[in-house]
């Protein structure tokens, strides 16, 4: 037996009951209550826990039962580090077949893992810490999961029951010190608490989508404990959201209306480009993506434009700008993407995205894979050739701009060149992990996704030191994929003992680290502010040496004409791969 969850609306997919394996199921198959994609489904579990009929067990302490709940609700990686205020619940993780414990290097790694876990399945995994500095080290990670919505299990050590509140070895006052960053944030005081307090936990982080805290004192850890393992079915509401016909028409009218329609699609598109294609094919109007919405669509179809915002293509801000109907599907109109005050339809799950910076005429409130195809079939047919005309000629412009731009001959090599060259080599299914800093501008204008593609990325936080983790939990997840860091120097750097980790665990991930031994975003920034360029420089080691010290490898690529070959290489290797690439800071050609 075994279970699986619809991410968008919490159906629990039972093969006994079911009488069909998930894995046999056709690939077009759909979620019968949402009518989300079979991507959106994450497996929970399989065999006799499935059920929560395990029979309590009386030398079981707080510990063995807070990871068998854990289990039975779907959560299968910890994060972390060993430490003196957590052995209990280590001890009880490394007693149990069906959960695996990662070892980091550094507490922030293991919350940002956590966190790419969120946004890659949309499920729980957790990051377990001890008292004090092992929990103020979580601060940076839980804070991306919180501002990117990513449903994050943090556990906490702390100092024992009676030594809470005078100033003990390591304590500080963990709960307030989470209460800014979590949805849900409590001690568990007494065995009695076990079961409730960890069901509550994830069940308030997969409905809130954000983290969800306990902290654990390290006498009630060893307590015996005699509860129960709760089942995860019939635990979860279904959260498919619909709206009245009339608000549907409403949306339909104003898009009947308009003469230059433009779709724009946000991460909470995901999973859906199908019904968005549809929809724009219907209407002839272009689609254009937030950052975080790359690969939401094929970006090769000719209806794509780009993404809008500061990384945006020229098409994509000009026919924004030009446009007088915007459709926003999945969007939180964040400052960076610089969606303009426009006549607007906006589709969105969350009601406090729903006209977040300016009125709407038509705001839906559900999921897109339920209202998508009702504004499909509400919408009349359009053509307009003369939009169509404008659409690919602007586009041609754009492609034009960024292939003057590449050049393949210029050694330091140019950001526009390593992105092509990585744009050819990918595989089509690639998982992109993507850290922050120059790279990722380079990556968010240059790079074509695929919707077969995933990207992961730091959103609102934009914590440099995000992409090395997130790729050990993606190749972890999809240990068939191919998975592709791309990173700066400088974000690198703040990481780079978690290439130890990849190592540690024969990960084999490709990080390709743009060298150009500058901060070179900041140094941008600077000029831009009429700044001098000053701290900006940095004394790096030589990069693919460390790779080989760790135990992977190491390439070091000094001119264009060796690229695509140490690209080949590093994507046919069995071992994680560093390939250092001297990189030019300038950041187009011909600047200072």
């Amino acid at each position: 037996m075994a279970k699986y969850r619809c991410t968008v609306c919490n159906y629990i997919y039972d093969e006994e009951v079911e009488g069909v394996k998930f894995n046999d199921l056709p690939e077009n198959w759909r979620c019968p209550v949402c009518n989300s994609p079979k991507s959106a489904f994450v497996f929970l579990c399989e065999g006799k826990a499935c059920d929560g009929s395990e029979e309590a067990d009386e030398n079981k302490t707080v510990s063995d039962v807070m990871v068998a709940q854990m289990v039975e609700w779907g959560v299968k990686y910890v994060f972390g580090i060993p430490g003196t205020s957590s052995l209990g619940v280590v001890e009880a993780i490394r007693k149990n077949d069906a959960i695996s414990y990662v070892q980091v290097r550094h507490e922030q790694a293991a919350a940002l893992m956590a966190s790419a876990y969120g946004k890659l399945t949309g499920h729980v995994a957790a990051c377990l810490t001890i008292a004090g500095p092992g929990a103020t080290n979580l601060a940076t990670g839980l804070y991306d999961a919180k501002l990117d919505h990513s449903p994050v299990l943090a556990l906490t050590g702390m100092v024992k029951r009676q030594l809470i509140g005078p100033g003990s070895f390591q304590e500080i006052d963990q709960h307030a010190f989470f209460e800014p960053v979590a949805v849900f944030n409590k001690t568990l005081m007494s065995e009695d608490q076990t079961t409730s307090l960890t069901t509550l936990a994830i069940k308030h982080a997969l409905l809130e989508r954000g983290v969800s805290h306990i902290g654990i004192p390290n006498d009630v850890q060893k307590f015996p404990c005699t509860g129960k393992v709760t089942p995860f079915k019939n635990r979860m509401p279904n959260q498919a959201v619909l709206q009245p016909d009339f608000i549907v028409e409403r949306a339909a009218n104003l898009v009947d209306n308009s003469k230059r329609p433009v779709i724009i699609a946000g991460f909470g598109a995901m999973g859906h480009g199908d019904e968005l294609l549809e929809f724009a094919e219907k209407i002839d109007a272009p689609i254009t993506t937030t950052f975080r919405g790359k690969g939401v669509v094929n970006e090769y179809n000719p209806l794509y434009v780009g993404s809008h915002g500061t990384i945006g293509s020229t098409a994509s801000a000009e026919l924004v700008e030009k446009s007088d109907l915007l459709v926003v599907v999945g969007s939180s109109f964040s400052d960076m993407t610089q969606i303009p005050e426009k006549r607007a339809v906006q589709i969105d799950m969350d009601p406090l995205m729903i006209a977040r910076r300016y009125p709407v005429e038509a705001p839906m409130l559900g999921n897109s894979s339920e209202l998508l195809p009702r504004l499909i079939k509400a919408v009349e047919g359009k053509q307009r050739p003369d939009y169509m005309k404008e659409i690919a000629a602007l586009n041609k412009s754009w492609l034009d701009l960024l292939d003057e731009e590449t050049d393949a001959s210029k050694s330091p090599l140019r950001p526009q060149y390593i992105i092509k060259v990585l744009n050819e080599k990918l595989a089509d299914d690639a998982i992109v992990s993507l850290d922050v800093g120059e790279n990722g501008w380079w990556f968010g204008r240059n790079f074509f996704m695929k919707e077969t593609q995933k990207l992961l990325m730091s959103g609102y936080l934009a914590t440099m030191g995000f992409g090395l983790p997130a790729a050990i939990t993606a190749q972890l997840v999809y240990p068939e994929r191919q998975v592709t860091c791309i990173s700066g120097d400088g974000g690198f750097s703040m990481v780079m003992g978690e290439f130890m980790t990849a190592c540690k665990y024969e990960l084999p991930i490709n990080l390709f680290v743009m060298d150009n031994r500058q901060l070179g975003m900041i140094m941008q920034e600077q000029k831009v502010e009429n700044y001098p360029n000053w701290q900006t420089d940095l004394h790096n080691c030589d990069f693919a040496e460390y790779a080989e010290s760790c135990g992977g490898l190491g390439i070091r690529v000094e001119s264009p004409e060796k690229l695509p070959e140490a690209v080949d290489k590093a994507l046919n290797s069995d071992k994680p791969v560093l390939i250092d690439i001297e990189t030019d800071p300038r950041r187009f050609i011909g600047s200072d």
